[in-house]
């Protein structure tokens, strides 16, 4: 049973047994529907506790319902009645008490927490707003501007956070021994949160939560409803504003953004090693080798040593050393200054971590992870090293973001060693690693890259071995798709303004400055022997590199960042474009914003879909995972292919043909969608 009722003395206790989060779908809410009918009948009953079993309050609603029809009981209906209940509630917290866990917290008269817990309402990340008079009934119990943020964001509180805001009652490392020692004059006397008075309206905190969704959540809908439910708390009735609440609740949960972000969700709770590696067993990891001690090989170094795995750092001599460790420094001092760690934290990273040019110090680890300059021989001769070193068998792993890893291990003697694990930057932020198997690559070191991702808490996507893997090889396409729209006619400004008005954190050029015009300048001089004839080539970009403007490093790119910061658009970088234009007798004209988008998406579209084809990725859902956790995709529109499915194959073989007819080489349709848009299928289906 997913609630489990029992009695001791004038104690009633009602349990949440649905591991291992305890979700809140129908069987739930109709367990605890006949919980309170159960109660009704007892007489003498002093209090009942509400707890969760296992590792959790409550986590949320069972988010697979949504996709259908709202079934009774409905939520609202057994948080009001636990609210109204005779007999006062008490909610004892540990772990997450999430979204309807939240609201049914809220319905009690009283709150305990553990001071980890996770107290929050996050339907916003999930497209949607509190459906069960979280809206209502937390900015009556709480700061209005500490209720915005709360539900705007989706953001959850710890249990320490929840005590000083007023959202529980009590801390303790025991929740449910505590709840029952809870005074009951006190109990009896306490006011339900549904009958406490409507918070007063706060301009400041509603004029801060405008600017919040301004800067944050353009072209969502939920953050802003969030917004408009919480002001209702100021001026309506609970049982009114509720009963808004629900319709908006129910309206949002059918749209494409929280459809897109549902999908998403489960992709992310999917990604975790394929069946056919079912049993095979990942070789534990306690201490691992990083070569290389750049801004990567540090932030994968501190993603290690956050793990609870110890580094050895390897670099070439001792100044490369001295600049390892002071990079893992740096990456640990910020940590500490944004209270990411304690000071106790800091010292236990400092103490596994050693950096060293001898690579005979790491002959004892049981993982090395190569992220040295990407250049074959360099990457050649560090696995020979590594191999002459370490123990046999032990997986041997690169980080390269482009090149060939059966090149790489054909220098091995034993190349089932080798796989791939490309991580993205900041490696010790970012949450996506796309593990590549080559073609050698045993079961085994397959299973240990999915074990590592496992223990950083990552996302491991599997990829094949080509040019770039999956996420790099498409974000070469959309790079090459806006600078062909630079050189016929849109400025670099305004193909930004137009991916981010999509929903892109940044556009394609604000990004490369970030990361410097250098990198993928490297990479062209890197495909130049082998690039297509036929295939249109923007030089632009290496115009750029020649005069020094190499991003912000430089303080100039494709913008200019004046000392005081920011940006600014530099008139330079569209004189170029038009002079190379002119050189290559290009007609330059406009593009409306919507124009530049299409060319930039199709582009991505046709470019994944090749990937699918030829089984560098195994599956849409997999470009959705890259695309968003790696790349900047918005994630409220689900992935780039889910996104595709939005328009359908035919529709996007039908703009392939529009623009195939200024240059066919770029726009030459993958054979995927062509099949697609004939059998009628979407792309999820390939």
């Amino acid at each position: 049973m997913p609630v489990t009722t029992r009695r001791e003395g004038t104690t009633a206790y009602v349990t949440l047994d649905f591991p291992p989060v305890n979700a809140i779908g129908r069987d739930t809410r109709q367990g605890l529907i006949d919980a309170l009918d159960w109660i009704a009948a007892q007489a003498g009953l002093e209090r009942v506790i509400l707890s969760g079993a296992g590792r959790a309050f409550a986590a949320g609603a069972d988010a697979r319902e949504f996709d259908g029809p709202a079934l009774e009981p409905h939520l609202p209906d057994v948080v009001n009645r636990i609210e109204a209940c005779a007999v006062p509630w008490i909610g004892a917290i540990h772990g997450p008490a999430l979204g309807g866990g939240c609201e049914l917290a809220l319905a009690c008269r009283y709150r305990i927490a553990a001071p980890g817990a996770s107290i929050g309402l996050p339907e916003t990340t999930l497209g949607v707003v509190p459906g069960a008079g979280g809206s209502q009934r937390l900015p009556r119990l709480v700061d209005v501007s500490a209720a915005l943020e709360m539900i705007q964001t989706g953001r959850p509180v710890t249990g320490v956070r929840a005590l000083e805001i007023g959202l529980v009652d009590e801390l303790s490392e025991d929740p449910l021994f505590a709840a029952e020692a809870v005074n009951g004059e006190l109990l009896a006397t306490r006011v339900a949160v549904g009958d406490l008075p409507g918070p007063k309206a706060d301009t400041a905190a509603f004029s801060a939560a405008q600017d919040r969704g301004a800067a944050r959540y353009q072209g969502q809908f939920a953050p802003g409803v969030a917004v408009e439910l919480v002001r209702l708390a100021c001026d309506m009735p609970l049982a009114e504003a509720m009963a808004l609440e629900r319709a908006r609740f129910l309206e949002l949960r059918q749209g494409a953004q929280a459809r897109a972000l549902r999908h998403i969700f489960f992709t992310e709770r999917g990604a975790k090693a394929p069946e056919w590696l079912a049993g095979v067993e990942p070789d534990p990891i306690e201490t691992a080798a990083v070569v290389g001690g750049g801004t990567m090989g540090a932030g994968i170094a501190y993603a290690l040593l956050n793990a609870g795995i110890g580094v050895v750092l390897l670099e070439t001599d001792a100044g490369g050393v001295a600049r390892a460790e002071a990079n893992v420094e740096k990456i640990v001092s910020a940590s500490l200054k944004r209270g990411l760690i304690d000071e106790a934290g800091a010292q236990q990273r400092r103490r596994a971590f050693t950096a060293t040019d001898d690579y005979t110090g790491a002959k004892g680890c049981d993982l090395a992870i190569e992220a040295a300059f990407e250049s074959m021989e360099v990457k050649r001769d560090v696995f020979q090293k590594l191999e002459r070193t370490l123990r046999p068998g032990t997986v041997l792993a690169t980080n390269t973001s482009y090149l060939d890893v059966n090149e790489i291990a054909a220098v091995l003697e034993d190349p089932s060693r080798l796989v791939g694990l490309h991580f993205f930057a900041p490696a010790h932020i970012m949450k996506l690693l796309e593990i590549v198997r080559g073609t050698a690559s045993s079961d085994r070191a397959l299973a240990t890259g999915f074990g590592l991702a496992k223990q950083l808490r990552k996302l491991p996507v599997l990829a094949g071995v080509c040019d770039g893997f999956i996420g790099n090889r498409i974000l070469a396409r959309y790079r090459e798709a806006a600078d062909t729209v630079m050189m016929d006619g849109a400025a670099p400004w305004e193909i930004d303004e137009a991916m981010v008005a999509f929903g892109y954190p940044m556009g394609p050029y604000e990004a490369q400055d970030l990361s410097g015009l250098d990198i993928a300048h490297a990479n062209r001089r890197r495909q130049d022997a082998t690039r297509d004839p036929s295939r249109r080539y923007i030089p632009i970009a290496d115009r750029m590199v020649a005069e020094g403007r190499l991003g912000k490093k430089t303080g100039v790119g494709w913008y200019r960042y004046p000392g005081g910061g920011g940006k600014v658009v530099d008139p330079l970088v569209d004189d170029l474009a038009r002079e190379e234009a002119h050189y290559a007798g290009v007609a330059r004209r406009v593009f409306s914003e919507d124009a530049v988008r299409e060319r930039l998406l199709i582009a991505m579209i046709n470019e994944a879909a090749a990937i699918l084809d030829e089984g560098i990725s195994g599956s849409a859902a997999d470009i959705d995972l890259v695309t968003v956790a790696g790349y900047g995709f918005p994630r409220w529109r689900g992935g780039l292919m889910h996104y595709a499915d939005t328009l359908g194959p035919a529709k996007v073989l039908e703009q392939l043909a529009e623009f195939g007819a200024e240059d066919p080489v770029a726009w030459k349709p993958a054979a995927l969608i062509e099949r697609l848009a004939a059998e009628g299928k979407r792309f999820s289906q390939a």
